[in-house]
């Protein structure tokens, strides 16, 4: 049992060390790529750069019809930053009419601001001023090449309704323009040369790719359900951003690598236990925000860096209920069961208030408020696991060794 017990530990000490190492610096094996962390995680607006605005919707709408409002609105919002291709947008309801919304790692801020808040109203109009179709008909827009035409254009594929109109408009206007206008501006004016009865068309002009691929990009958008005021706007430079990244990861090497030493110092075994099971703690936590996809803030680490604190102080707790065990004269392995059992009640008191709270401002907080919340939500749940399960766990693999009867190297 003693060699059995050693050997298992021995393992066990082998996977957290592989484990962190990989965690933090990554890890290749043949065409087997493990990226570190740092490089798997998402990143904030505070920590990647990049730019937010917030707009308040123009409406006197309340109840059901104001919801539908703003979540059509966040719906055309999504559409419009994912046709743009930038990575991690944040688009989020804040407050009764107004919308956040978050792009981390755009290089040309204000050209990103325009092309998610235009309103993007697309007409094909004929000469008698009769609307043959609108943006919502539209159900593909893409920049593309064709032959024939020197610059790049958009081509189009109309829904079932579009492609009867349009053949119907096409057909009954042969030789006459159709007006495509976007937001009141007329961008093109082709002739209508024959029928087209397949719904394919395309929109051409003095395009170059940037600008058809843009334009491509309003139209699958489609069109705004209200007009939106912007009441809030920030730049934050990718410089400010990995800056404050550092510093923040420094504080945390520092602070994490005093608490280890304090641990392993002041409790000995059970020290040098508690530092084990707060390393698989920090694993299991990154871990868990890289499958969750969740995006890591500064305020993110702040509460990670709370939540090792916590985990930690769950291990003060079961460790001083076992110094005060084995006062008492018990054996090693007892006083583990009476302290734990001990211990449990003042953990869970503790550990589900905070958790309470992390549901309170992930429910109500916007933005790094709610990026605080997730993560703190997400610690204190596994640093409770960590603290009663693996904590105990590996200290009574420890007794069951049988290499000391010290109650000293215990912590008494």
């Amino acid at each position: 049992m003693k060699v059995k017990n050693a050997i298992l530990f021995l393992v066990i000490i082998a996977i957290v060390g592989l484990a962190a190492f990989t965690a933090f610096e990554g890890l290749r094996v043949g065409e087997l790529t493990i990226r570190p962390i740092r490089d798997a995680i998402k990143q904030g607006l505070d920590i990647k750069g990049g730019v937010y605005v917030v707009y308040e919707a123009d409406t006197d709408a309340s109840g059901q019809e104001l919801d539908q409002i703003i979540n059509q609105t966040i719906e055309v919002f999504r559409r419009r930053v994912d046709a743009m291709g930038l990575t991690e947008p944040y688009v989020v309801r804040e407050g009764d009419k107004r919308i956040r919304v978050e792009l981390p790692g755009v290089e040309n801020a204000q050209e990103a601001l325009d092309m998610i808040g235009r309103t993007a109203q697309l007409q094909f109009i004929t000469t008698e001023g009769e609307v043959v179709v609108t943006g919502s008909n539209v159900r593909k827009a893409e920049a593309t090449f064709i032959s024939g035409e020197a610059n790049p254009v958009v081509e189009l594929e109309f829904d079932s309704e579009g492609t009867r109109n349009f053949a119907e408009a096409t057909g009954k206007h042969i030789g006459e323009p159709i007006f495509i206008i976007l937001d009141d501006e007329i961008i093109s004016s082709p002739m209508v040369r024959n029928m087209i009865p397949n719904g394919q068309g395309f929109i051409s002009g003095d395009f170059t790719v940037e600008s058809a691929s843009q334009l491509a990009a309003l139209i699958r958008g489609g069109a705004l359900p209200v007009n939106l005021n912007e009441v809030e706007t920030s730049t934050i430079t990718a410089t400010l951003g990995v800056n404050a990244l550092d510093r923040s990861i420094a504080a945390a090497k520092i602070g994490l690598f005093l608490v280890l030493l304090f641990m392993l110092v002041y409790y000995r075994i059970p020290g040098l236990v508690a530092n084990i099971a707060l390393t698989i703690y920090i694993i299991l936590v990154l871990t868990i925000l890289v499958l969750l996809n969740a995006t890591l803030t500064l305020p993110g680490i702040a509460a990670l860096i709370l939540s090792i604190g916590m985990a930690v102080d769950a291990n003060v707790i079961i460790f001083e209920r076992l110094k005060e065990e084995l006062r008492v004269g018990k054996t090693v392995r007892s006083a583990i069961d009476s302290g734990f059992k001990r211990a449990i009640r003042a953990i869970l008191d503790s550990n589900i208030t905070t958790l309470i709270a992390g549901v309170v401002l992930y429910q109500f907080g916007t933005g790094p408020i709610r990026g605080f919340a997730i993560t703190l939500i997400i610690g204190i749940l596994v640093s409770m696991f960590t603290a009663i399960v693996i904590t105990k766990f590996l200290l009574k693999l420890i007794v069951g060794m049988n290499i000391t009867k010290n109650n000293k190297l215990f912590g008494a």
